[in-house]
């Protein structure tokens, strides 16, 4: 199992890496890589049309501003693509996430919310665990503890009120 992560800029890697960090936690191979839709079209083109060949079987596209990325990958391949939208400076991210969500009929991109870096990771987790079984094991080990930890949190909160 293998995806790639393809940043516009590499000042969106601080948001990218909480993902990555959740990708690796269970065991998934990832390679990153710094493609701007913008800068380096044909670099962007070239790769979405051999990520399939090159073995990867999702791609999570993370871009700010102008964020066309995602849907330029999505545009030439057809593994899945989740839109990952970062906050820039300007609109506090929501420039990103409409040029992402808006993609037209035929070409879809799977969309988190801006700066959701790891539920990226877990949505790309999901949809590799339909094949992978142990990811799906390991996805419900995830969320029971996430499950423990809501109910120590409550715990710890009840007590304080006490």
């Amino acid at each position: 199992m293998k995806i790639a992560i393809v940043m516009g800029s590499d000042s969106d890697f601080p948001v990218v890496e909480k993902g990555l960090k959740m990708l690796k936690e269970f065991g998934v191979e990832v390679d990153v890589k710094v493609i701007s839709a913008h800068r380096t079209p044909f670099k962007a083109l070239d790769f979405a049309d051999k990520a399939e060949s090159l073995g990867y079987e999702l791609i999570i596209g993370a871009a700010g501003k102008a964020a066309h990325l995602p849907g330029v990958l999505a545009g030439v391949t057809i593994l899945p693509v989740i839109g990952l939208p970062i906050k820039s400076s300007t609109m506090d991210g929501l420039d990103s996430l409409l040029s992402i969500v808006q993609m037209p009929k035929g070409v879809p991109v799977a969309t988190v919310a801006i700066n959701g870096s790891l539920n990226a990771a877990l949505l790309a987790i999901e949809i590799l665990s339909v094949k992978y079984p142990e990811l799906r094991e390991k996805l419900k080990n995830y969320r029971e503890e996430m499950k423990v930890q809501v109910h120590e949190k409550n715990e710890a909160v009840q007590q304080k009120l006490k």
